[in-house]
């Protein structure tokens, strides 16, 4: 298939609607976490639940990096943001996340601090070169599929002197969250589901490749089938996961064939490994302290470093204890669940991050789910 409409396909659709439910054994559940908020918007886009048999679930997971950034970090961006001398620069779907005490880049915004919309991070480096009176700072939040753009950024302004260029480095690494998930003596204090397997990160594993989860589905048992972003691409997934459940199996298998490769892009790896190392743990929205879950810039590029060269306080706070986020990031509760949903927290007046995000689960379900009833749902 070449085009996005034949991903779409109502007959083929149907039709591995039909194979899922003719392999899932009625006698047992089947519980597939699908880690990508893409995925999670497609699913609920195209009402995918209400194709599956009943003993089959779908759990949304961690995946949207605005959504696991916690308040502390963006408490810390506000408080950069404010500084006379600094420029911050963010993505636009950054600015209504909220921080502690119901602040955000927004509302910073609105009061003077000199915050500027992105689209890449050659806008930041524009930026800098720009205003050499003032000092650019680029928010770099995101998953491994978002990490080489900053790499190579910070090589770029390297190479030019660029002495007003830093970066607040938020990026975060999709294998060490799914180890946390399973793992994590704190998930199993602070609420935890059983999954069976994983629908693997497209985006992510173009980057770092299917290699990258071979020892976590050797350690903990657990298929990962890697699925691209269209309906026909989640629904295949989920039928090779129902296979390999069948089977006994616990395999990395590779859906996404046409964008991903075993190895992944070793372009894009090697910028990624020469700029940043691993932090030794950081806190991921949901799911606390993650060991190993998040990259910083390495020495050699400590003057590109916003912690450093602002000498940045670690901050934690607490997220606001009425929104179940927390809990929705960890598939523990679907959006539904949450009390504030669709009451006080809207895409309008959002009171969580996984409001903010197109990619949140809350958002999705918002778009698509809120009026879809139990009764839709059909019958295996």
């Amino acid at each position: 298939m070449k085009y996005a409409d034949e991903f779409r396909n109502k007959i083929i659709a149907e039709g591995l609607a039909r194979a899922i439910a003719a392999e899932t054994d009625p006698q047992r559940t089947y519980r597939f976490m699908e880690f990508c908020g893409g995925h999670t918007h497609a699913i609920s886009r195209y009402g995918l639940e209400g194709m599956l048999p009943d003993n089959l679930r779908m759990i949304h997971g961690p995946g949207c990096p605005i959504c696991v950034l916690p308040p502390g970090r963006i408490d810390m961006a506000i408080m950069l943001a404010e500084r006379d001398e600094v420029i911050l620069c963010v993505y636009g779907d950054l600015m209504r996340v909220p921080g502690s005490q119901g602040q955000s880049l927004l509302r910073a915004k609105a009061r003077g601090a000199d915050i500027r919309i992105v689209y890449s991070t050659t806008d930041a480096i524009r930026i800098a070169e720009q205003t050499p009176d003032r000092k650019a700072v680029f928010f770099a939040i995101g998953f491994e599929a978002t990490t080489p753009p900053t790499a190579v950024s910070i090589q770029d302004a390297e190479k030019k002197h660029l002495q007003n260029f830093s970066v607040f480095c938020n990026h975060v690494l999709t294998p060490s969250a799914m180890h946390n998930l399973l793992e994590s003596p704190d998930i199993r204090n602070i609420g935890r589901i059983e999954i069976d397997g994983f629908v693997g990160p497209g985006h992510v594993s173009t980057i770092i490749g299917t290699e990258a989860y071979e020892s976590f589905a050797e350690q903990f048992g657990k298929p990962v089938v890697i699925a691209g972003f269209e309906v026909l691409d989640v629904m295949q997934a989920i039928l090779m996961l129902v296979r390999q459940v069948n089977q006994r199996r616990h395999e990395v298998e590779n859906q996404y064939g046409r964008a991903v490769m075993r190895e992944g892009n070793l372009l894009a790896k090697k910028a990624v490994s020469d700029v940043f190392e691993l932090r030794d743990q950081f806190e991921w929205r949901g799911l606390g302290l993650v060991p190993y879950g998040g990259l910083k810039l390495k020495q050699a590029y400590a003057n590109f470093d916003a912690e450093v060269h602002f000498a940045m306080r670690e901050l934690r706070v607490a997220d606001n204890p009425a929104c179940e986020c927390g809990a929705i990031l960890r598939g523990v509760k679907k959006p539904a669940d949450c009390k504030l949903f669709g009451t006080v927290c809207t895409p309008e007046s959002p009171v969580g991050s996984c409001m903010v995000s197109a990619e949140g689960a809350c958002a999705a379900h918002w778009s698509y789910g809120r009026f879809r009833g139990p009764q839709l749902r059909r019958r295996s």
